[in-house]
């Protein structure tokens, strides 16, 4: 036996009918721990410091072919925090088979964490800051930013003891708003009333948008008070020629529960209630109101370096297959990019890069279309493309500002099963194309190489709570163009937009969407601060699919909405080929727009 520990295991004791007894292929145990050292032999008692480096050895066992590997590979994380500088990178190199699976997990009875956290250290009182509101002089705490590498880091999340702080806000909450005075195309402006404070220092000072089904992140370019109790406020590009071009969603003046509401994030001159913080630019000082009179050098204070923590990366040609993540935590993964461009969005979390009205409807594969739309897809802590045989099991995800898990493209045959989902800032679990780039978002999407859709995927058994917590038009769970898809037994609740949402499109047209299943799943708490929402929530054509046996709370009744268009089942525009029975409902509340012939709803 070579100093690498493998063990020898029988899985069967049966004598077969040769009278020969059958025995397992050998499997190679790595051993990482966080005072492991990566020059280590890896094994128990010599254990490395780093994935990558137990991922290194592994690769190089399969590529000598090494006969203790060929019943699989664990790599087995011992307990405690492995910090991430980039991304964990598993390549088509890393694959196993289905006899010699590479399995990535916690050692028995113990928590490993993959973070993209730094702790922010040194906080003192933020004594004589002139801009700090009256209420919180004498109750702010600063610090220095951290440092990745040679670069200070820049942030939009900060969590104090795994609770994630509010960025200052002008109404003393995340979800705290106003509704806006006016809206206008003509000099891409957003007429609001007059904010009670100074504002005319605030540099990095944004704007939050509720329109409809999404939100928008603004950054204020410039605020003119017009005399009479109102102040008109115009923004940056890219985002304002976004905003102003795009016909959906857009802000509404005159609905009937009133004008789309706002809020204005991120001065030092909002910094006024307990559990809020600012990030000064660029000084990087970071500013804390803790709550409870706490000193912020008793408690974890976290803010996230990384947007990525893993990134499954097969291609066309070579894919990743075989490998699992079982019993992994991953945390605190960032999401900044509003930060330096905005964030206008057409629906789900996906930006636009391009949008506008067209001054006379009709495209060849919609006759009555009015508008296009180009989007790009929401950055995510763990993410996967061009891979089969890929799961997830028993993990959980935590602190992520954006996308918690994508399974991209060209995934097949891959599971995500007992995970859970908490304080995410966008989707918790996201699937398939939703016709990125170059790709205009309304033309139905039928991939040039079969295997380059979605297909085949299970996602059950996971528990999902607090999604969408910072862009609100997320959802638990999104799958766009994909067929095969099993939404099974999972339970979502506390969510700002829809539950679980499958397809994309706006299209009757048939594209590779189809048997696609969700089925007893739990939805509550949902459509808790947008609308056109749904506790499920479908799109266009999906020939044998199904939805049933799931349980659906009524919608929440969301505060600012301008009108009240949330249902328990959402048929939205063109959906078809659905059969939908044996749900459970407070009461059957549909929503239809443009439904299919082939819709057949029995319960």
């Amino acid at each position: 036996m070579n100093k690498q520990v493998f063990t020898l295991l029988l899985t069967f004791s049966l004598i077969l009918p040769s009278g020969l007894r059958a025995v397992t292929a050998q499997k190679l145990e790595i051993y990482v721990s966080t005072d492991g050292n990566d020059r280590a032999e890896g094994t128990a008692d010599a254990p490395l410091l780093t994935v990558g480096a137990a991922l290194k050895q592994a690769r190089e066992a399969r590529r000598l072919g090494r006969a203790e590997a060929q019943g699989g590979i664990d790599i087995i994380l011992r307990g405690g925090t492995y910090n991430v500088g980039k991304p964990i990178f598993i390549r088509p190199e890393d694959s196993g088979t289905p006899q010699s699976p590479t399995t990535i997990r916690n050692a028995e009875g113990e928590t490993a964490v993959i973070s993209g956290g730094i702790g922010v250290t040194g906080w003192r009182k933020a004594e004589g800051d002139g801009r700090l509101p009256a209420a919180a002089q004498g109750k702010v705490w600063v610090a220095e930013a951290p440092m990745l590498g040679n670069k200070m880091v820049y942030t939009r999340q900060l969590y104090a003891d795994g609770r994630k702080a509010v960025r200052a806000t002008q109404f003393g909450g995340p979800y705290a708003m106003e509704r806006m005075k006016a809206f206008s195309v003509d000099d891409e402006s957003i007429t609001i009333p007059t904010p009670q404070v100074d504002l005319s220092r605030a540099g990095q000072l944004e704007m939050l948008v509720h329109q409809r089904w999404a939100i928008a992140i603004l950054r204020v370019r410039r605020m003119a008070d017009l005399g009479d109790g109102t102040t008109k406020v115009w923004f940056h590009q890219p985002e304002s020629q976004l905003e102003f071009a795009h016909p959906w969603p857009q802000p509404v003046i005159g609905g009937e529960r009133g004008n789309s509401a706002y809020t204005l994030v991120n001065a030092i001159e909002l910094l006024d209630s307990p559990g809020e913080w600012y990030q000064d630019y660029p000084s990087g000082r970071i500013y804390y109101y803790p709550e409870d009179g706490r000193n912020p050098n008793d408690m974890a204070v976290v803010v996230p370096a990384v947007e990525q923590l893993v990134e499954i990366g097969g291609t066309r040609e070579r894919q990743v297959s075989n490998v699992t993540f079982s019993g992994l935590s991953f945390q605190y993964a960032a999401w900044t990019r509003p930060s330096r461009e905005g964030h206008v969005t057409l629906q789900g979390g996906f930006r636009l890069i391009d949008a506008y009205k067209l001054a006379e409807p009709g495209l060849p594969h919609k006759a009555e279309l009015e508008n296009q739309a180009w989007l790009a897809r929401p950055e995510a802590a763990v993410a996967a493309q061009f891979a089969t045989g890929v799961s997830f099991t028993g993990c959980t995800f935590s602190h992520v500002g954006a996308t918690a898990l994508d399974l991209r493209y060209a995934v097949s045959s891959s599971t995500v099963t007992s995970c859970t989902f908490t304080d995410v800032g966008g989707t918790a679990i996201m699937a398939g194309s939703f016709g990125e780039g170059g790709f205009e978002t309304h033309i139905p999407y039928s991939p040039a190489i079969p295997t380059d859709l979605c297909r085949e995927l299970v996602i059950s058994n996971c528990r999902i709570d607090d999604a969408t917590n910072e862009d609100w038009g997320c959802a638990a769970i999104s799958a766009g163009y994909v067929s095969d898809i099993d939404i099974v037994q999972n339970e979502v609740s506390n969510v700002n937009y829809s539950g679980i949402c499958v397809g994309w499109g706006w299209t009757a047209k048939e594209s590779c969407m189809r048997n696609n299943r969700i089925t007893g799943n739990t939805v509550t708490g949902y459509a808790k601060m947008l609308y056109d929402a749904g506790g499920i929530y479908t799109l266009s054509n999906q020939p044998g699919s199904l939805i049933s046996g799931n349980t659906i709370s009524l919608p929440a009744d969301a505060p600012y909405a301008t009108n009240s268009r949330a249902f328990c089942i959402y048929f939205d525009e063109a959906t078809d080929g659905f059969t939908v029975e044996n749900n459970t409902m407070p009461k059957p509340l549909y929503g239809y727009n443009k439904p299919g012939p082939e819709l057949k709803i029995k319960d």
